[in-house]
Order: structure tokens, then sequence, then C-alpha cells
């Protein structure tokens, strides 16, 4: 099984920003720490972020010859980016959104994803938890196919 992690704009701030709201980890160690859960699960991970909505469109098209699944976490793009919630239909691979935080628990703005709309399932509200159960999400999708 092999896997895409995306992360979008201001993840690279994790550890800096808003802690009280995303925690103290920095993406890189939330990275580390996803790798090392998945290590010996035949499972492999792929890990990007942009602040780009353009190259995580770009990511996403070409996924599809690479990997079994995707696993984003689009941050403020998932609110408004029709652009990423075509490319996510646009695929014939299952995708997972994830977010830190619980966006139901936050602003109005936030508690309404356009781009799950395209994916198998959104997890929220976890912490970095939210990737590692998306990624198992993944793997009982394929072990039912």
């Amino acid at each position: 099984m092999k896997i895409l992690v995306i992360n979008g704009p201001n993840l690279d701030r994790l550890g800096m920003r808003e802690k009280n709201i995303y925690g103290s980890l920095k993406l890189n160690e939330i990275n580390e720490i996803i790798q090392n859960y998945f290590k010996n699960k035949n499972t492999f991970i792929d890990f990007i972020q942009s602040n780009d909505e353009g190259k995580i469109i770009s990511e996403i098209g070409n996924s599809e010859e690479k990997y079994n699944g995707i696993v984003i976490n689009p941050g403020a793009y998932s609110h408004y980016s029709i652009g990423i919630l075509d490319a996510i239909r646009g695929i014939n691979i299952p995708v997972v959104e994830v977010h830190l935080s619980n966006i139901h628990s936050r602003e109005e703005y936030r508690k309404k994803t356009i781009t799950g709309e395209g994916c198998l399932g959104v997890i929220s509200g976890f912490g970095h938890y939210s990737y590692i159960m998306a990624i198992n999400a993944l793997i009982d999708f394929y072990s039912k196919s």
C-alpha cells in the first residue's frame, strides 16, 4: 500500500502558530510519527506540503499512477476550493480528508468542507492521530475490496 499525504496552506507553520488549536508538534514531527506508526505494516507514505493551490491540484492529478490513496489536509482550501474538489473527483483512487482541530466546534465558515464532498470520508479533531485514522481507513477500504 502506497499513500500520499498532502498538507495544504500554513501547515508548514505548525508548532509555531495557534498552538492552543493545532498543538505544538511541527509538521515534520507529525510526519515522523506517522511514518513510525506504519513502518512495519507494509504501508509506504510520501508527504508533501504546499501553500499553493495549483501545486496541490497537480499533485492530486499526478497521484493516480503512483499511489493507492491520498490523505489530504487542505487547510483553509477545504472551505472554498472547487479546484481541489474537482481534482479529487477526477481521480480513481480514494481520498480521505483530515483536520487537526474539530472544525465543527470552530467558526461557522470552518464547518463546511467543500473538498470533503469528493472524499471517502472526513476525519477531524484528533490532532496528528487524524492522519493515522485516515490511513487506517484507506487500508480498511482496500481490505474490503
